[in-house]
């Protein structure tokens, strides 16, 4: 059997001048593939390193010449379009941003990790692969769908339960957002409570606990690390979603109170002022700014929940 490496060439020299042997047509197609397949798998790579660029290079300006550290995180003014006096405080827009996080995180996580045990322990056969489809199309959903459900349907139903003048709120943006964040979520934790070893639940059978005790105090215990990722996964989810948080959080400058106070994200502020502003201006690289912290912050909290997904995996 002739080898993939042989060069190719040789194969005409044994069987003649200007005859093309077949194996060598192979050799070229099979470099050729390893090449193509070399070029898939680095591709995120270079995808993620040259966002990166692009976003460092328009913002590093902002960076270097115009930002107070100070001011930009620790004041909460943000008025960039003030021709005299500029401001570019974003401490009103993190702590908008981690409000609608936190409060998503309430509502996903129990519900996601009750699919995930449902599914996972509970159901079987078809109603499992019902379920799993279900959880799947749920992810399906664009996000400017999600959007609107929040402007049109949760927004009167918030004014109505809760008399307060406006629904577009930290509740309606978490409640979306969690909702949005919640396959993901369901699925790592399936895939985290299924790689728990069946020997562990049987040992546990063995010993006379029921099915619920296996699960709480035998599966989840040795799931943990994987249902952490799969929670990472969803607060980085929600930390970098944008058009739902747009239209649902009522995009006012404003540290919270409560959970019916109308703020705004980063991601959101991005999207809706990027449009307005001078290419290369002052403005137009603050903007930038805040998407270099975006992209630390989600890049850190997803390659954290991927780490540890993929320990327990091999596990």
């Amino acid at each position: 059997m002739a080898n993939s490496n042989t060069v190719p060439g040789a194969a005409v020299a044994a069987g003649g001048a200007g005859a093309f042997d077949r194996r060598d047509f192979d050799w070229y197609v099979d470099k050729a593939v390893q090449g193509l397949v070399f070029l898939c798998g680095i591709s995120a790579i270079v995808f993620v390193l040259g966002i990166f660029i692009f976003v460092f290079k328009e913002g590093v300006g902002f960076i270097f010449h115009h930002m107070n550290v100070r001011e930009f995180f620790l004041t909460p003014y943000w008025f960039p379009s003030d021709a005299d006096d500029p401001e570019y405080g974003i401490l009103a827009l993190m702590a908008g941003t981690a409000s609608v996080t936190g409060l998503a995180m309430l509502v996903a996580v129990p519900f996601s990790l009750g699919a995930a045990i449902y599914i996972a322990e509970f159901a079987s056969g078809k109603t499992r692969e019902t379920l799993k489809v279900l959880v799947e199309l749920l992810a399906a959903i664009p996000s400017v769908v999600w959007g609107f459900i929040g402007l049109v349907i949760m927004n009167p139903l918030i004014i109505k339960w809760f008399d307060v003048p406006v629904g577009l709120c930290v509740l309606n943006a978490g409640i979306i957002l969690g909702l949005m964040a919640a396959p993901i979520m369901t699925s790592i934790a399936e895939d985290a409570l299924k790689a728990v070893p069946d020997r562990y639940r049987e040992a546990a059978e063995a010993m006379g606990a029921t099915r619920w005790q296996v699960t709480y105090k035998v599966v989840l215990p040795a799931a943990k690390n994987g249902l952490l990722g799969g929670v990472l996964l969803g607060v980085g989810r929600g930390f970098g979603e944008t058009m739902a948080v747009l239209m649902a959080t009522g995009h006012a400058v404003n540290i919270p109170d409560s959970v019916f106070d109308s703020v705004r994200a980063l991601t959101a502020t991005i999207a809706a002022e990027l449009g307005e502003t001078v290419v290369g201006g002052e403005h137009y690289q603050a903007l930038f700014t805040i998407g270099i912290l975006l992209f630390l912050v989600t890049f850190t909290v997803n390659l954290t929940a991927d780490l540890i997904v993929r320990g327990i995996r091999k596990g």
